[in-house]
C-alpha cells in the first residue's frame, strides 16, 4: 500500500505535469473556442479570397462548433488588414485569412510588419491561377490580337489592377513580357474596378475563375489567357501563359490561414484538422471545383515551408517590376 507522503508525492507530479503543459493543452484544446472567431480579411468583399473566405467558413464554422465572422480590412496591398491581425490577443479566435501577398509585403517598400516573426501558419486552403480578360467590345479573340491592337492604338487601353498586390504584379509583370501598351490603373479591389470594366471605362483585367467565370460565360467578358500550368476545366478554350508564348507568367495564386504570433500550437493543431477535414468533404470539395478553386491541405509544417519556397519567387518579380505597396 502505498503511504500517504507518497500519494502526496504523486499527486503533486500530476499538477506539475499537467501545469507543464501535457493536461492542460490537452484541456485548452478541448475547450477551444469558446466564443466567436474573427477571422480578418484584408480584401474587398466579392474579392476572390473574400469568396474563398467564406466559403470555407460556412462550413468549418459547423466542424468547430463556433461561429466565424468575417472582418474585411482591406488597403495598403493587404497590410492593413494584417497589422491589424498581428496585433490581436494570440488566444485562437482571432485568425488571418491570407494570401501569395505575405511573402510579397516583405519585399515592397513600405511595409510596417514582418510576416516572418508575426504569425504562425495555420493550414494552406487553395490555389487558383489568373486570367487576363478584356471587354468584348475590343475587336480581339486571341492573345495576340490583343497586343497587336493596343501597338495600334496606344494610350487607349486600361488595365484594372489592386495595387500592391498579387494582382499589381502579374498585370505589370503582363506588361513588360508581352510589350503589350496598356496603362495600368491602380484599384483598391477587383470588386471596385469591375463596374468600370462592364461601363466601358476599364477595357482589361486579371480576375481569377473564382469571379469570373459567370462573366465570361455570359459574354461580358472575354478570357485570352490562365497563368495556370494546365488549362482549366471550367474554361477548357483559353490557353495557358505558356501556349501563348509567356511561359513566365505561369504562376500559382495561393490563400491560407495564419495565426497572430505565440498562439498555442494545439489550438493551431486543431484548426489545421478542422480546416483539413473541411477541404476533404465532398460539399466544399464540389463548391470550390464550381468557383475554380483547387484545395490544398498540408499541416502547418508543410505551408511554413511552402511560404519559405514562394518567398524568393516573388521577391524577384517584385524587382522585376518596380511594384511597391502604396
Amino acid at each position: 500500500m502505498l503511504s500517504r507522503r507518497h500519494v502526496a508525492h504523486v499527486a503533486a507530479a500530476v499538477v506539475a505535469l499537467a501545469t507543464a503543459g501535457g493536461w492542460t493543452e490537452h484541456a485548452r484544446a478541448q475547450s477551444f473556442p469558446s466564443r466567436v472567431i474573427k477571422l480578418i480579411v484584408p480584401f474587398t468583399p466579392g474579392s476572390p479570397n473574400d469568396v474563398m473566405a467564406r466559403l470555407l467558413t460556412r462550413y468549418l464554422q459547423t466542424r468547430l462548433g463556433q461561429a466565424i465572422v468575417i472582418d474585411n480590412k482591406p488597403g495598403g496591398g493587404t497590410v492593413i488588414g494584417a497589422k491589424i491581425a498581428a496585433g490581436a490577443e494570440p488566444d485562437g479566435h482571432t485568425l488571418l485569412f491570407i494570401s501569395s501577398a505575405l511573402v510579397i509585403d516583405p519585399a515592397m517598400k513600405g511595409v510596417a510588419y514582418d510576416p516572418f516573426k508575426e504569425f504562425a501558419p495555420v493550414a494552406t486552403v487553395t490555389t487558383s491561377s489568373w486570367l487576363v480578360t478584356v471587354s468584348p467590345s475590343l475587336p480581339v479573340k486571341t492573345m495576340a490580337e490583343f497586343i497587336a491592337y493596343t501597338k495600334q492604338h496606344p494610350g487607349t487601353v486600361n488595365f484594372a489592377a489592386t495595387q500592391g498586390t498579387a494582382a499589381m504584379l502579374v498585370a505589370e509583370r503582363f506588361k513588360q513580357l508581352s510589350t503589350a501598351d496598356v496603362l495600368i490603373v491602380p484599384y483598391k479591389g477587383g470588386a471596385a474596378a469591375l463596374p468600370d470594366f462592364l461601363g466601358g471605362r476599364i477595357q482589361v483585367l486579371n480576375p481569377t475563375p473564382s469571379t469570373s467565370l459567370p462573366m465570361i460565360r455570359e459574354g461580358k467578358m472575354r478570357a485570352l489567357m490562365i497563368t495556370s500550368a494546365a488549362r482549366s476545366a471550367e474554361l477548357p478554350d483559353v490557353p495557358t501563359a505558356r501556349e501563348v508564348g509567356l511561359p513566365a507568367l505561369t504562376l500559382e495564386f495561393w490563400a491560407g490561414m495564419l495565426a497572430p504570433a505565440g498562439t498555442p500550437p494545439d489550438i493551431i493543431g486543431k484548426f489545421n484538422i478542422a480546416i483539413n477535414e473541411t477541404l476533404r468533404s465532398d460539399e466544399m470539395k464540389a463548391a470550390m471545383t464550381k468557383l475554380g478553386f483547387d484545395a490544398k491541405i498540408g499541416s502547418p509544417q508543410d505551408f511554413a515551408n511552402f511560404i519559405a519556397e514562394e518567398t524568393p519567387r516573388w521577391i524577384e518579380i517584385v524587382k522585376a517590376t518596380g511594384v511597391n505597396a502604396q
